[in-house]
């Protein structure tokens, strides 16, 4: 990896008059803006299809796209859609918020009327071909989950649940044009994002994407192939993830995720993780890897437990699996998420596998955190962030954490007082002079927001993933900033260094 930086942004925080950023030429303007600031890469969020409580990392399936992604505006040039119906959408009118409850009402009629003026042609029928082996069950899924209201399979009748031949060609039939309007969706994703990936690449900007280690219960993956999953015989889950007490939290984190049945995966030759790696590596440059540590081993909570209390560590496939990935897709360029406490066998399997890990610098300061995040420590082989989306902005983080953390971050940078309104700049500084191959700043940083523009707080449901950017916050003064300290810090590309 060669030195170089980036910002992190999701999606779904660019401005857009659509209520959410999405594909828009505000994405475009955004790598632009990349490109003139001396950035390498642009750091998303999963790109997956959100539920209850909008997490992407909760998606209904781990191969298909987000429809709130899909730009109204292309669909209009393409006549699929007017200007006059989708002014006449409510999206919500706070810029800087995503209305989550409006989208929904809104999105998915004025995508119907688009998918009723489409024409089948020949690009259409190739992808339907070739994605056809997580397509096919993601489309009649949600068109199932349409019919019964939004429900999770669980709740299906039984026939339907269990995936009985007869009651799914019933369903085929029944619903075949709401499940060819989840084809349309996913098309339209799919075309969108390739020509927005490739023009980040010709202007020199790389994607790193970002997948789950796990896939929510109320999924397709989980209702077409129970068998990759730890279910007993009623395809009910005999254990689920999450993260035991710590410092952080008393009863821990309950994810709630179904747990990988690996002596499964194991005797297919690790095939499905091989199949979603490959889909990713198509969609990204570079793929983060959330909660490495569960390839090595991981928490197992008892399923129906409230809390995380009472769970079990118990061995993960290790690199073992990532042989497997790299003897049928070569080496495929990997951040692991290492962040935590992390054991010796954690910590060779990150050597062995050569995988970048990544540093926080908020956690640097934390007297519950061990002191490897301290930028005297990195490794060239690392990403150093300010934040992830999981923390709060650097400005935020001034008056979340006690005197204690503030006095050894104002020592540790040698500085009489810390000031929140130089703070962020401060951090990005630190960040960006380490020895860390790769320095990923989340864009709030560089805007010195407040904890307004904090993305997620973990363990909590409402107000996360909602907030945006607004139109010219990006602006030159901050482009030029960006550029001044990234050649500073010998990050910006070899051809403008």
């Amino acid at each position: 990896m060669q030195r170089a930086s980036g910002i992190l942004m999701p999606v779904f925080s660019l401005p857009s008059r659509y209520g959410i950023g999405c594909f828009s030429s505000e994405a475009y303007k955004f790598v632009d803006k990349l490109k003139k600031a001396g950035q390498s890469y642009w750091q998303i969020l999963p790109l997956g299809p959100t539920g209850y409580g909008d997490s992407p990392y909760q998606s209904f399936s781990t191969f298909a796209g987000n429809p709130y992604f899909i730009d109204l505006k292309t669909l209009t040039e393409e006549g699929l859609l007017t200007k006059k119906e989708c002014r006449a959408c409510d999206f919500g009118d706070a810029p800087d918020r995503i209305d989550y409850e409006k989208l929904y009402k809104s999105r998915f009629p004025v995508l119907k009327m688009a998918y009723g003026r489409f024409k089948k042609d020949r690009a259409y029928r190739d992808f339907v071909e070739e994605n056809s082996f997580w397509l096919e069950d993601y489309a009649l899924y949600m068109a199932i989950k349409d019919q019964n209201g939004g429900a999770g399979w669980k709740e299906w009748e039984a026939p339907l649940r269990d995936r009985n031949k007869g009651a799914l060609a019933q369903a085929k039939k029944t619903l075949a044009k709401e499940v060819d309007f989840y084809r349309f969706q996913q098309y339209q994703f799919d075309k969108q994002w390739k020509r927005l990936h490739a023009y980040a690449n010709e202007q020199g900007v790389r994607i790193i994407g970002d997948i789950p280690i796990y896939v929510a219960f109320d999924s397709a993956d989980t209702w077409a192939a129970p068998e990759l999953f730890q279910f007993d015989e009623n395809n009910d889950p005999t254990g689920v993830a999450g993260c035991p007490p710590d410092a952080f939290s008393a009863t821990g984190q309950l994810w709630g995720n179904p747990l990988y049945n690996w002596e499964y995966h194991k005797a297919t030759g690790y095939a499905w993780w091989i199949r979603r790696i490959a889909h990713s590596l198509k969609l990204y440059d570079v793929v983060r890897i959330d909660h490495f540590r569960g390839f090595d081993e991981y928490y197992a909570i008892s399923y129906g437990e409230e809390t995380a209390v009472n769970g079990t560590w118990l061995p993960g496939p290790g690199m073992e699996l990532f042989r497997a990935v790299e003897k049928a897709l070569g080496r495929p360029e990997i951040i692991a998420e290492d962040l935590g406490f992390l054991t010796p066998s954690v910590l060779k399997l990150l050597k062995d596998s050569g995988f970048p890990g990544m540093k926080v610098l908020q956690f640097a300061f934390d007297a519950r955190e061990s002191s490897n995040y301290l930028p005297h420590t990195y490794p060239v082989n690392c990403v150093v962030y300010t934040g992830t989306h999981d923390n709060d902005t650097v400005r935020g983080w001034y008056h979340e954490v006690g005197k204690e953390a503030r006095d050894f971050a104002k020592e540790y940078m040698c500085k009489p007082r810390l000031d929140e309104d130089s703070l962020a700049k401060d951090f990005i500084a630190l960040a960006m002079s380490s020895v860390a191959a790769l320095c990923v700043i989340p864009m709030q940083d560089y805007l010195n927001l407040d904890s307004s523009a904090r993305i997620n707080t973990p363990s909590t449901l409402g107000g996360n993933w909602s907030w945006r950017m607004e139109k010219g916050q990006f602006s030159n003064k901050v482009v030029e900033e960006i550029r001044r300290v990234t050649g500073l810090y010998g990050r910006l590309p070899e051809a403008e260094g």
